[in-house]
């Protein structure tokens, strides 16, 4: 078996109460037959569209032997450097994919413009752009795609040699890259890019970075029968009741890798459980561990927590490795991605929403291109602590003069059941050690704390936050750079850019009423260790 689970407490009750009702709803089959029935008739709509991951195996063989062609004829050249331009379910699929077979892809999924040019400036002479996006009009992909282009025309390379497309067939992108002569993958168009990762979207850069994509299928085609069936040992059913059946409601969800040999799937499955959930008031707040101590797992009931382990240690076939209380997961990476896209829309019809929308997506979207078109001044700090500019609303700083004051004073809004999103649009490769924040913040908040690289977590986990429980304070951690960069043929630069999503997210959380403290690093190497001494206080 590719797959296998084993649930304690409050999940196996919530799988006991509530799977033999799915089976006999025929969910699973439903599910697999593409019902778009299952979820109501306010999400018939939109289900009806976006159901195609159920076949994707299938869809995306065809697709296996152009990909490996096309690495072959790459590195026949001498070009074995590739670079993936994508956001949300377009680069946290590959990401989790190559980082499991320890291959090499750069990941573009920011506007920071610092690391926006060290990618740019990196080998760009054996480079290959793989630009992704669904829609064709992404903002940040198109920004990237601009901007590679110029530097290879700079270089005297033609881009057509070295672009490769990710599209939905007939988009903006699609038409566009034709005409230029760049090598086009179309994905099925009834498949959301949360959704996408066994689709050309994950299949495609994976398969350029080098990873057996063949076998990837193979592990997902493993399981795809099993979750079929109309059984209560449908490892799909089981995992979603586990997640969204139990009462009360468990609504956080630690995920927490316990030597798994797949590499940064929590993040993965955070976009996939946020953004399908998060919405009408409700959702599952996934939350990304590293560790899960007693006092934590015992301290917060809200909180289930999900271990992923190693399938070939198969810990939770021991008595004495499983940990009560908590739901076990072990298997192949695509037997992974198919059951947990089946347990998380299993999820959606117990909670009572559409798992495949994401209306408030678009909402800061909206919000930033409104900013770049107007251009305003910005704003002044309410004041500047350490180095440090500090924005917030007077009712959320509540007269705090430095970074810790005004940090305990949106600590204390925090819910008994709430949570505190900390959002970072910084350069991540430059200043990874600020993801240590949401250990020292959960620490002092003895709430769940989340963590999000900017502006990626917009396209995902951004969905929870404004359509999820009102129940989240949210820390935004933006960086003053010492270099720009132009988008070509676009009136902003990367700096306006980011600075607009962060500006624009930040007003449509505070219409939602959520709290939001905005804290800029202006010498952001020395202003991490400041604010590391700021949160730990």
């Amino acid at each position: 078996m590719s797959f296998k689970i084993h649930v304690s407490g409050d999940a196996e009750a919530a799988v006991r109460s509530t799977v033999p009702g799915l089976v006999n709803d025929l969910v699973a089959s439903g599910i697999t037959a593409q019902d778009p029935a299952l979820w109501g008739p306010d999400a018939e709509a939109e289900a009806g569209i976006r159901l195609g991951w159920t076949e994707a195996v299938a869809i995306s063989r065809p697709l296996v032997p152009q990909i490996v062609e096309l690495r072959e004829r790459f590195l026949a050249a001498g070009i074995d450097h590739f670079v993936l331009s994508g956001m949300g379910g377009s680069s946290l699929a590959p990401e989790v994919i190559t980082r499991t077979g320890n291959l090499e892809l750069t990941i573009l999924d920011t506007t920071d413009p610092g690391q926006v040019l060290d990618a740019v400036n990196d080998r760009l002479s054996t480079t290959v752009l793989v630009v992704s996006s669904k829609s064709g009009s992404t903002v940040e992909t198109d920004s990237h795609r601009r901007t590679y282009e110029k530097a290879f025309r700079d270089a005297g390379i033609d881009p057509a040699e070295r672009i490769v497309v990710v599209t939905d067939p007939g988009s903006p992108l699609d038409v566009s890259a034709r005409d230029a002569g760049y090598a086009v993958f179309n994905a099925d168009p009834n498949v959301g890019g949360r959704y996408s990762a066994l689709t050309a979207f994950g299949l495609v850069p994976a398969g350029l970075a080098g990873f057996d994509i063949e076998e990837l299928l193979e592990e997902a085609e493993t399981i795809s029968l099993e979750l079929a069936i109309d059984d209560e040992t449908n490892p799909g059913l089981i995992l979603g009741a586990a997640i969204a059946g139990s009462k009360p409601l468990r609504d956080k969800l630690g995920i927490v890798s316990d030597g798994t040999h797949i590499v940064g799937f929590a993040d993965w499955a955070e976009q996939l459980i946020a953004e399908s959930t998060g919405k009408e008031g409700k959702g599952l707040l996934p939350v990304v561990l590293d560790v899960v101590s007693p006092e934590l797992s015992e301290g917060l009931a809200d909180l289930q927590v999900v271990r992923l382990v190693d399938n070939a240690a198969a810990h939770h076939l021991f008595p004495a490795d499983r940990h009560r209380g908590e739901i076990l997961v072990s298997g192949s990476l695509g037997a992974m991605f198919l059951v947990w896209e089946y347990a998380v829309t299993v999820a959606g019809r117990l909670l009572g929403i559409d798992p495949f929308d994401q209306p408030d997506v678009e909402s800061a979207k909206k919000a930033a291109r409104g900013l770049l078109d107007a251009r305003p001044e910005p704003t002044e700090p309410a004041f500047v602590d350490a180095g440090i500019e500090v924005r917030g609303d007077p009712a959320v700083l509540r007269g705090a003069t430095t970074v810790g004051a005004a940090i305990s004073a949106l600590l204390q809004q925090l819910p008994a059941d709430g949570y505190v999103a900390v959002q970072a649009y910084v350069n991540r490769v430059a200043l990874p050690q600020l993801a240590g924040i949401r250990d020292l913040l959960a620490a002092r908040a003895k709430r769940p704390v989340t963590f999000g690289w900017g502006p990626r977590f917009l396209h995902s986990t951004g969905q929870f936050h404004k359509g999820g429980p009102a129940v989240g304070v949210f820390l935004q951690i933006l960086s003053r750079e010492s270099v720009d960069l132009q988008v070509p043929d676009r009136p902003f630069t990367f700096g306006q850019l980011i600075q607009a999503q962060a500006d624009g997210d930040a007003a449509v959380l505070a219409q939602h009423g959520r709290p939001v403290l905005t804290i800029t690093l202006t010498d952001p190497t020395t202003n991490v260790e400041t604010l590391f001494g700021d949160v730990d206080d």
